[in-house]
């Protein structure tokens, strides 16, 4: 068995593929269009949809990571032991269905994979304006620093890195939580004068990003190879320059999908900064 090669990257919804193996109600296929949940870091939800063949249809209710040992035994999502692109292991895409898979789902037998485009879009945008707010968060809080913890893309000093400690995207947004504890402030950062300047922080950030969202510079995934376990970049163009991360999910083709992308930052709990990022579509 190969690893799954993946279409998404390029912004696929749809694609023909050869079922590789079933098991109960997961189908692995040679090549698929889904974007599958991460098992160790799960931000981004996989991808739903349908697997249909002629007249038969069943519903794919979450793609996953799957992987198989150097026995052959599959281990689907978070029973998965090992991290993902492990050596020894290969790495796959499990389609899970909403029942077993179908007698007529068999090893062999060609489908036609369609994702949900509607809920990918949005998925996509809230994962973008996720990565923009980080940015936009590290510029807004770079005079806090008294010490050089890394930098962004962008050449900011690296709060996002030092502190995130979560993350999820949903439809159109995203929460991302931020550890402010000792290490941090061991590190150089300056937490008091974070809280006591909050809401200027926050109105630093939103302005940064109506401006990128004004100019709708390009959007895109670079791929280093054709698995789902290669290398996988998120671009961006912005007026300072271009910007990268290493990121595993799916993103808008341009700005100008967004008609405006804003933050809200709750520091309810002095340990714990909240930022709620929500993105507007055109």
């Amino acid at each position: 068995m190969s690893a799954t090669r993946v279409t998404f990257p390029a912004g696929a919804v749809t694609g023909q593929a050869a079922v590789v193996r079933t098991a109960g109600g997961v189908v692995v296929l040679d090549v698929t269009p889904f974007h599958p949940v991460d098992h160790t870091w799960p931000d981004q939800p996989g991808d739903c949809g349908v697997l249909r063949s002629g007249d038969d249809r069943v519903r794919v209710v979450e793609a996953v990571m799957a992987a198989t040992d150097a026995e052959g035994t599959l281990f689907v999502g978070t029973d998965i032991p090992v991290k993902r692109g492990a050596e020894g292991w290969t790495w796959l895409v499990g389609h899970r269905l909403e029942t077993d898979a179908p007698a007529w789902l068999v090893p062999g037998a060609t489908v036609t994979a369609e994702v949900d485009a509607v809920r990918r879009a949005a998925l996509s945008r809230g994962h973008s304006a996720c990565h923009l707010s980080s940015l936009a968060l590290d510029l807004a809080l770079a005079d806090l620093w008294r010490k050089d913890p890394g930098t962004d893309p962008l050449g900011s000093p690296d709060f996002e890195s030092r502190a995130n400690q979560s993350s999820s995207i949903h439809a159109d947004g995203s929460v991302d939580g931020y550890r402010l504890g000792k290490s941090l402030r061991k590190a150089g950062f300056d937490s008091a004068g974070f809280a006591a300047s909050l809401p200027e922080r926050a109105e630093r950030i939103n302005a940064q990003l109506a401006a990128w969202v004004a100019v709708g510079g390009t959007s895109r995934i670079a791929v280093e190879g054709p698995t789902i376990t290669d290398r996988r970049t998120w671009e961006c163009t912005l007026p300072e320059g271009e910007v990268g991360f290493a990121c595993g999910g799916t993103h808008v083709g341009s700005l100008s999908a967004f008609s405006a992308i804003t933050v809200a930052l709750d520091l309810s709990d002095p340990q714990l900064l909240v930022m709620t990022t929500t993105a507007v579509p055109v």
